[in-house]
C-alpha cells in the first residue's frame, strides 16, 4: 500500500531509481537536487545567494480571526505603516458571538478597520474558510504563501504554502525574510487509482499513518508526483494535500497538469497556471510510494489522525482496538475522567453520536456532492444521531444550491451551515459527554471537539472521509464504510461564481487609508512589557508533562477560549488548563518573584538560596539580585498541531523564559518560542524533571552571543546541585538577536 525509501532516490522518466541501482551512478546528487519542483520555487523566492540558507519572501499572507489581531498589534508596535504584500484577513474561526459578549464581532470590526488603514483584504464572517478562499483567489503555480494557520497548504495548485505562528507573518509585513535551512524534499509517488468508495481523506490518513510516528517527513517538503496524480481531480488532490500538515512536514507541492489549468481558468485566473513537474533525474532525499488502488475507507480513532485503521479492520476487531485506546486515553486524560468507547458497540454495530462534514478538508464541492449521492432516497433517522454539513465557501454553497444538492441533503435530515471552522477546533457541534463524532475535518486531538475535562466532560472525534460519513448517516449512525453501499456517483462539475465575493469582500490591497482610525473593542489590549534576557537566569519548573506528545491544543485550549485571543492576559488564564490546572498559579508565583527582584528586593524563596549560590557559584547578594527569574515547563515533545503562537505567548505573558523538551514536535512551535523570547532548550540527559525544581543558567546571554550550541545549567533541588547540559540547536543570527532582546516586539523596538 505504502512503501518507504529512507535513502535518496532519483526520478527518471517518471520512474523511481534508488541510489543503489546502476543507472543512478550517472547523476550528481547536488546537481540533481536542483531538478525538483521544490527547488525551482524556493530559488525564485530566495533573497539570499546561498540556497542552503534560505531567506524567503512570500507572494501573499493569510490569517483568520484567532490570529490576525495579535499579528497586526505586534506589527504596529514594531513600526508597520502599511501591508507590504497582499494580506488576507478571514473570519472563519470565531464567527459565532455566544462567548464573551461582543468580543468576537469587535475583532471583526478591528480587522476591517485594519484592512482599510493598512491596505488589506477582509473576508467577512461566513463567506469562506481561510484555505478555501486562498485556493479560489490566490494560490497558483510557482507561488509561495505564508499563513498563520497550520493547515496553510495549497500544494495541489502548485503553491508551496507554509503555516507558521504570527510573528513570522509580522516579519514579512516589516520587509523581513523567512529564514530556514534548505529543507529535505520527499518524493511522494502516487500510482494506481482510488478504489470505489475511497475519498481523499482515506488517502491522507493512510499517508499520515505511515509517516507521523517515525518522523519520516518532519520539517521536510513533500513533492507529489507519479501517474496516480493524473487519476485524481484537483479537489481530490486538495483534500489529500491539506492533511499533510498532520505528518508534521514543512509544506507540500504537487506536479500540475491540464486539470489544474482548468481549475484556475474556472476561477478566472488563467495567468496563475504553469506546468510544474520535476526535471528528468530529479533527486529526492527520501520517498513514499503510495498505491492508491490498495487503500480502503479508513477511520482515524482518538486521539490523533495517525491512529488509523481501515473501517473493515476496525469493525472486525472493535473490542480489542477500543480496549487499547481506552487504556491509553485513561493514562493521558487521567483516571478521574470516565472515558469509554466500548459502550458504543451494539448488536447492530458501532454507534456514532453525530457526524460533521466541514472546513478546508471536508467542505469542498465534490465531497458534499458525493455525500448527497450516497444519501439519495435515504434519511439519517430521528434518534440522537445528527449530520451537519458546512460548505467551505459561499460560492461553493451557491453552486450546491443551484444544482439542488443542498435541498436533497436537507430532505435526509442533514442540516446545512455556513462556512465556519468551528467543528475543527471545538467551537461548533460539540458532542455530548462520552459521545463520539465522526468528522471529515482535520484533527481529532484530545478535547479538540470542545469538551472540558476540568468539568469531568469527555467526548471524542474519529476522522473519516465524507463518503463513509454519508454511508454511516444512511445507516442512521451505525458505522459503515462507503464501499459497503451501492452508489451511482454523479459527475457534476463545479461552476464558480465570484459575484458574492465582488459584492461583499473589502479589497484594499495597495490602497491604504493612512488616516483611517483603528477600531479597538474593549477586549483588544496591547502586549504587556516583556523583559530582555539577562546575563544569568534562574528558571523554575512549574509543570511537567510526560505524555509522548503534547499538542498546542493542550498548551492553550482551542474552542471558546480562543475568543479571548485579543487580550493576552485574559487568554493566558487558560494556559495548560486541560493538562495542568496548577500551571497558571505556579507561573504567576514565579512571575511575582521576578517583579519583587525588579523592585530591588528578593523573594523569600530566592533569598533562601543565597547561601547555596555563594558556596556553589561565588555569587554575593548583589550579584544574586541581577539573576533574572522566570518559569519553564518540561514536556517530552511539545508543539504538535496548530500554528497559533498563543501556545507560546501565553506562557511568556505569565513570565516563562524557556521550554525544556527532548524534542519539539514541529518547527513552527519552536519558532514561536524563539519569537516570544523563550529559549527552546532540548535535554537528552537522564534526569526526570519535577515541578518545583530550580535550574540556574549562568552567562546565558554570553553563550547565545557566542553561538554556543550547548548550554551549561545547574539543577537545584532537595538533593543539592548537579550539572545539566541543554542544547539550543541551530539558531540564525536573527533568532539569537530576538532571544537576547526578549522577543520579536522588543527587537523591533530596539531597531526602529
Amino acid at each position: 500500500m505504502i512503501k518507504l525509501y529512507s535513502k535518496g532516490v532519483f526520478l527518471e522518466k517518471d520512474q523511481i531509481i534508488s541510489t543503489d541501482q546502476p543507472q543512478a551512478k550517472k547523476y550528481n546528487v547536488q546537481n540533481a537536487k536542483k531538478n525538483t519542483i521544490t527547488y525551482a520555487i524556493l530559488k525564485s523566492h530566495n533573497q539570499n545567494k546561498d540556497m542552503q540558507k534560505l531567506r524567503i519572501t512570500f507572494d501573499a499572507l493569510a490569517s483568520h480571526d484567532i490570529t490576525y489581531v495579535g499579528i497586526i498589534q505586534t506589527a504596529r508596535a514594531s513600526g508597520m505603516r502599511a501591508f507590504e504584500l497582499p494580506y488576507v484577513l478571514t473570519n472563519c474561526h470565531n464567527s459565532l458571538c455566544a462567548v464573551g459578549g461582543t468580543i468576537n464581532e469587535d475583532d471583526h470590526v478591528f480587522g476591517l478597520s485594519a484592512a482599510k488603514k493598512y491596505g488589506g483584504i477582509f473576508v467577512p464572517a461566513h463567506q469562506a474558510v481561510i484555505h478555501q478562499y486562498m485556493r479560489e483567489v490566490f494560490a497558483g503555480c510557482g507561488k509561495m504563501i505564508l499563513g498563520s494557520d497550520s493547515h496553510t497548504r495549497y500544494g495541489a495548485l502548485g503553491t508551496i504554502a507554509i503555516g507558521e505562528g504570527g510573528p513570522e507573518l509580522v516579519k514579512q509585513l516589516l520587509n523581513k525574510t523567512y529564514d530556514i535551512d534548505y529543507p529535505e524534499v520527499v518524493c511522494v509517488y502516487l500510482t494506481g487509482q482510488p478504489a470505489y468508495g475511497v475519498g481523499p481523506q482515506d488517502v491522507a490518513l493512510e499517508i499520515i499513518k505511515a509517516t507521523f510516528a517515525n518522523g519520516f517527513v518532519k520539517n521536510k517538503i513533500m513533492e507529489f508526483v507519479g501517474d496516480g496524480v493524473d487519476t485524481l481531480s484537483v479537489e481530490y488532490r486538495m483534500g489529500v494535500d491539506v492533511m499533510t500538515t498532520e505528518t508534521t512536514c514543512l509544506s507540500s507541492v504537487w506536479k500540475t497538469d491540464e486539470q489544474v489549468k482548468k481549475y484556475l481558468a474556472l476561477h478566472k485566473r488563467q495567468g496563475d497556471y504553469k506546468k510544474l513537474q520535476p526535471e528528468d533525474g530529479a533527486y529526492y532525499d527520501s520517498c513514499l510510494v503510495v498505491d492508491l488502488s490498495k487503500i480502503k475507507p479508513n477511520i482515524a480513532l482518538p486521539f490523533h489522525p495517525s491512529n488509523v485503521y481501515s473501517i473493515q479492520e476496525f469493525k472486525e476487531n472493535m473490542e480489542d482496538i477500543l480496549d487499547s485506546i481506552e487504556k491509553r486515553g485513561r493514562k493521558q486524560l487521567g483516571e478521574d475522567i470516565d472515558f469509554s468507547l466500548k459502550d458504543k458497540i451494539t448488536s447492530k454495530g458501532f454507534v456514532c453520536s453525530q457526524a460533521v462534514i466541514a472546513g478546508c478538508a471536508g467542505g469542498m464541492f465534490e465531497n458534499i456532492v458525493s455525500a448527497a449521492d450516497i444519501l439519495k432516497d435515504k434519511y439519517i433517522g430521528s434518534d440522537a444521531f445528527s449530520l451537519s454539513i458546512y460548505p467551505s465557501s459561499q460560492p461553493v454553497m451557491y453552486d450546491l444550491t443551484q444544482k439542488g444538492i443542498l435541498n436533497k441533503l436537507m430532505l435526509t435530515g442533514a442540516t446545512i451551515r455556513s462556512a465556519f471552522c468551528g467543528p475543527c477546533f471545538g467551537a461548533g457541534d460539540v458532542p455530548s459527554n462520552k459521545g463520539i463524532s465522526i468528522r471529515h475535518t482535520t484533527r481529532n486531538f484530545p478535547n479538540r471537539e470542545g469538551s472540558k475535562p476540568a468539568d469531568k466532560q469527555i467526548a471524542s472525534v474519529a476522522l473519516m472521509d465524507a463518503r463513509s460519513i454519508a454511508a454511516t448517516a444512511a445507516n442512521q449512525g451505525i458505522l459503515t464504510a462507503a464501499d459497503e453501499i451501492d452508489t451511482i456517483y454523479s459527475q457534476l462539475h463545479y461552476e464558480y461564481n465570484d459575484t458574492i465575493y465582488k459584492n461583499r469582500i473589502y479589497n484594499g490591497w495597495q490602497k491604504p487609508k493612512k488616516d483611517e482610525e483603528l477600531i479597538l473593542g474593549p477586549n483588544i489590549t496591547p502586549w504587556p512589557p516583556l523583559l530582555r534576557l539577562a546575563e544569568d537566569v534562574l528558571i523554575k519548573v512549574v509543570s511537567v508533562i510526560n505524555d509522548p506528545i503534547t499538542t498546542t491544543d493542550e498548551l492553550i485550549p482551542s474552542g471558546e477560549t480562543s475568543s479571548y485571543r485579543s487580550n493576552p492576559l485574559k487568554l493566558a488564564e487558560f494556559t495548560l488548563s486541560r493538562k495542568d490546572s496548577r500551571y497558571v498559579q505556579n507561573a504567576k508565583n514565579v512571575k511575582r518573584m521576578e517583579e519583587c527582584r525588579q523592585s530591588g528586593k528578593l523573594d523569600k524563596e530566592i533569598e533562601a538560596l543565597s547561601d547555596l549560590f555563594k558556596k556553589e557559584f561565588g555569587y554575593d547578594i548583589e550579584k544574586i539580585k541581577n539573576i533574572q527569574v522566570s518559569s519553564t515547563i518540561f514536556a517530552v515533545k511539545p508543539g504538535d498541531g496548530s500554528a497559533r503562537e498563543q501556545a507560546a505567548s501565553c506562557q511568556r505573558v505569565l513570565g516563562a523564559g524557556a521550554n525544556i523538551a527532548t524534542a519539539y514536535a514541529t518547527k513552527r512551535y519552536r519558532s514561536n518560542l524563539i519569537n516570544w523570547g523563550m529559549m527552546p532548550f532540548v535535554y537528552q540527559g537522564e534526569h526526570e524533571f519535577k515541578t518545583g525544581e530550580w535550574i540556574f543558567i549562568p552567562e546565558i546571554r554570553t553563550s547565545i552571543k557566542n553561538k554556543n550550541s550547548q548550554i551549561n545549567a545547574y539543577l537545584i533541588n532537595e538533593q543539592g546541585t548537579s550539572k545539566l547540559i541543554f542544547e539550543l540547536g541551530e539558531l540564525t543570527n536573527f533568532e539569537r538577536e530576538i532571544l537576547l532582546a526578549g522577543g520579536l516586539i522588543n527587537y523591533y523596538k530596539d531597531n526602529k
